[in-house]
Formats: structure tokens, C-alpha cells, sequence
């Protein structure tokens, strides 16, 4: 009972930290925001009895990639960039992109619910460092290419905005 109440209390400071984030208006405080939304995912790892996933994630994120963001708002002069800068076109793509999100989630959550949830007896999850790389080395192998994909190509984004214009 009382796991559950924490389970509750973290659930709920994680989504109302995360909602934060968006929310504020200063790019500071949304960083602070998404600190506290990491350390409230780390507990809910540890509440899963995951304490190498719940050290990851504040070593990972809290720990590198908050320090990279904050970095990154110092570099950009946040009051001189405009979004029109960033943006062309108008808003037409942001709400084209938003629809097809929003078909996308309605596809997933009416296939999960289609599709019966098993648990094979050999996939045997502890949370320790060895089941943890035989999973995401095997079975997760693309999701994790796709991901490792994106970050270098956010990489090459955060280059790009932040290199100075040569004049």
C-alpha cells in the first residue's frame, strides 16, 4: 500500500514537472523543471527495483545532458532570437505535424489494446547491467540505432545554430 502511494506521489511530480517544462517561458526554469522530472523518473526506477537504471538516468541526464542544455541556452541569446528565424512558413506545418501525432498515438494505443501483452518465462528483467545489454543488444537493436541516430543528428542541429555567422 504505502508503494503505492509513492509510486502516486512520484507519478504525479513527474507529470506535473513535465508539463512545466513546456509551461514556463524562461528557458532556465524549464531546464530546472526537467532536472526534477529526471529525478522523479529515477525514483520510480528504483521503486521497480532498478537501482542501475535509476543511477543511469541521473548520471545520463541529470547529470550531462541538463549540463548540455544549460549550456546551450547561455551560448544562444535567447531575448535576440526570434522564432521567425527558426520557423518559415508560418504555423501550417506545426499543425500538420501535430495531426499526424495525434493519428499516430490513436494507431498505438488501439493496437496495444488489440494485442494481448505475454510474458515469456526466459526474459527474466532485474534490472541488472548484464539483462540490460542482452536486451537492448538483441532484441532492441534498431530502436536503438534509430535513437543513437537522432542524437547525432541533434547534434549537427545545436552545431549549427550555435556556430556564429561568418560575415
Amino acid at each position: 500500500m504505502a508503494e503505492q502511494i509513492f509510486f502516486f506521489i512520484f507519478a504525479v511530480l513527474a507529470v506535473g514537472s513535465a508539463i512545466a517544462v513546456v509551461s514556463f517561458k524562461n528557458p532556465v526554469y524549464s531546464v530546472l523543471s526537467l532536472m526534477v522530472c529526471f529525478l522523479q523518473m529515477a525514483a520510480l526506477f528504483v521503486m521497480l527495483r532498478s537501482p542501475f537504471l535509476a543511477v543511469v538516468q541521473v548520471f545520463v541526464y541529470v547529470g550531462a545532458v541538463l549540463v548540455l542544455f544549460l549550456f546551450v541556452i547561455m551560448m544562444l541569446d535567447i531575448r535576440k532570437a526570434r522564432m521567425d528565424q527558426f520557423i518559415t512558413g508560418g504555423n501550417f506545418w506545426a499543425i500538420g505535424l501535430l495531426g499526424i501525432l495525434i493519428i499516430e498515438m490513436i494507431l498505438i494505443i488501439s493496437k496495444s489494446r488489440l494485442t494481448s501483452i505475454t510474458v515469456s518465462s526466459e526474459l527474466r528483467l532485474d534490472g541488472g547491467v548484464r539483462e540490460i545489454g542482452e536486451a537492448l543488444f538483441t532484441k532492441y537493436i534498431l530502436p536503438f540505432e534509430i535513437v543513437s541516430f537522432i542524437l547525432l543528428v541533434a547534434l549537427m542541429g545545436a552545431i549549427v545554430l550555435g556556430r556564429k555567422e561568418l560575415r
